[in-house]
């Protein structure tokens, strides 16, 4: 793991909520509040892998979107590099963008299918370094997907021409084409077969040692996230519930939910 320079978190998340207003009753004449994310407070350091595991609903995908300012939190802060980042406009917000990238559960919902794969890689690049050229910003597609293990003649191939494994690797080098610090992993692995899982998990894991990289990795399976993660958040019903060293959360989980996930996981006999 690498120390911040500073020996403070890379990512410090205190006291977040997020509360989605719903009309009910007669004519929807009555205000009632889903509690999609309830004072939820966590750090990443530097270097580390924290996985944020929770079934379905659990609120873990909407804490994702409020860490790169997609979606406006009711409550709370979020410090990255010590910067407080919801007040931020974007035109502030931006150079701190370009350090926070996702990559997203879905390749092909995420994957523009009338664009090539040079035109996917290449878009974050013109926004972030327009001071590159296109032949520039080629050599730099080029390069990223070599990184992910995939050919360069795939430049000129749209996403539809790849399997669901190469199709993720392509998000996994777009969100790396502009150098972030800080990786969000959105349930990278769950739409993707068995067999490839464990590649695409391979794949993460040389990347952030290659690239020093800080992972938030988000999935429903403890099993995956405790390969990943130094750290584990568990959440449920918008909360956490436990969180602590990875080992130490899986071996003696505290809390009954951690417990069912854990009972959860498949045993061979």
């Amino acid at each position: 793991m690498l120390a911040s320079a500073s020996g403070m978190p890379l990512l410090s998340v205190q006291g977040l909520q997020i509360h989605f207003p719903v009309r009910s009753g007669f004519l929807g004449g009555s205000r009632d509040v889903i509690k999609a994310v309830d004072d939820v407070s966590f750090d990443v350091e530097e270097g580390q892998t924290v996985g944020l595991v929770g079934e379905s609903g659990s609120g873990k995908s909407t804490v994702a979107r409020a860490l790169l300012k997609l979606l406006p939190p009711t409550a709370g802060t979020i410090l990255f590099r010590q910067q407080s980042i919801l007040p931020m406009a974007e035109r502030d917000f931006r150079p701190l963008r370009k350090d926070m990238q996702m990559v997203f559960q879905d390749p092909i919902g995420s994957l523009n299918p009338r664009m090539t794969v040079e035109d996917i890689l290449g878009e974050p690049l013109e926004i972030h370094f327009p001071h590159l050229n296109r032949a520039g910003r080629r050599e730099r597609c080029a390069a990223m997907l070599k990184r992910v293990g995939l050919p360069e003649d795939g430049l000129q191939r749209y996403p539809h021409e790849f399997s669901g494994g190469q199709r993720q690797r392509i998000g996994i080098a777009r969100a790396l084409a502009v150098e972030p610090r800080f990786l969000i992993c959105d349930e990278p692995v769950s739409a993707l077969d068995v067999s490839v899982q464990a590649q695409i998990l391979n794949l993460l894991k040389d990347l952030q040692e290659e690239l020093k990289l800080t992972l938030l990795f988000i999935a429903h399976d403890l099993a995956v996230v405790r390969h990943m993660s130094d750290r584990i958040v568990v959440m449920h019903h918008g909360k956490i519930v436990e969180q602590g060293d990875a080992d130490a959360i899986c071996e003696a989980p505290v809390h009954d939910y951690t417990k069912r996930l854990l009972a959860a996981i498949p045993h061979l006999n």
